[in-house]
């Protein structure tokens, strides 16, 4: 299993990453913004159907809301009210997570690629046609260091994770109707999560390489670019109908 982990995966992240470190001239911090954005349109499309998925469960929250209290002491009938209400608004609730399990196995690779790979040790992996540098600096613009720990990097990524978070979490209007509260468990959870995430993210920083984080910053950031888009032109098609 580790021989095919390598092989599908480690191998042709640590090619790819040298491959572009030459590219841009030995600089491994250019190397791994350069690797994020390929990876990012790689998965694109996955991410972009999640987004917008992810927009229209926002907008089907007070629905849902309304829902959970009309049959709040019928579990089985709200789980079939919720199924009906997301087939009619052809919705998955799970599309959103998607892209989020699909990146998992690329973010453990690159842990390791960043771990271990950042050596001249590794380069015996390199494929025939990519040319062999010799050494791999880690630096970034020549100073940072990229395969050791670093809280800036980290407070900055924790910085890009809460206004990431800031922009999925939306106030749903209140509910008029008997037994209702001020906020639903579901708002709650998101409240919660605005500010775990990047806790956990600045946390996580402290002791993992800071290229993983370099690049868990810049997609992170790219992925405030593509919300904006996609959040912009789902909110006007809305509109229009």
């Amino acid at each position: 299993m580790a021989q095919l982990w390598n092989l599908i995966l480690y191998q042709p992240l640590l090619n790819l990453l040298v491959a572009i470190y030459n590219f841009v001239g030995g600089d491994m911090g250019l190397a791994i913004i350069v690797l994020t954005i390929f990876l990012k349109f790689l998965l694109y499309p996955l991410s972009q159907r999640a987004l917008v998925s992810q927009r229209a469960l926002q907008g089907l929250q007070p629905k849902v809301e309304a829902l959970k209290l009309k049959f709040k002491n019928q579990k089985e009938r709200l789980a079939q009210e919720l199924m009906q209400l997301y087939q009619q608004e052809k919705v998955s609730p799970l599309s959103s997570c998607l892209p989020l399990i699909i990146q998992l196995p690329f973010l453990i690779a690159l842990y390791q690629v960043f771990r271990s790979g950042l050596n001249s040790g590794s380069l015996d992996l390199l494929y025939p046609f990519v040319h062999n540098p010799g050494h791999l600096s880690d630096a970034f613009l020549g100073w940072w260091h990229l395969s050791q720990a670093s809280w800036p990097l980290g407070l900055l990524t924790a910085g890009a994770q809460y206004w990431q978070s800031k922009m999925l979490s939306t106030k749903s209007p209140a509910i008029k109707l008997p037994g209702s509260k001020d906020e639903g468990m579901a708002a709650a959870m998101n409240k919660q999560m605005l500010y775990v995430l990047p806790g956990m993210t600045f946390f996580f920083s402290l002791t993992l390489p800071g290229g993983l984080i370099l690049y868990w910053l810049a997609n992170t950031l790219l992925t405030i670019g593509q919300q904006y888009l996609v959040f912009r032109h789902h909110d006007a098609k809305s509109n229009l109908l």
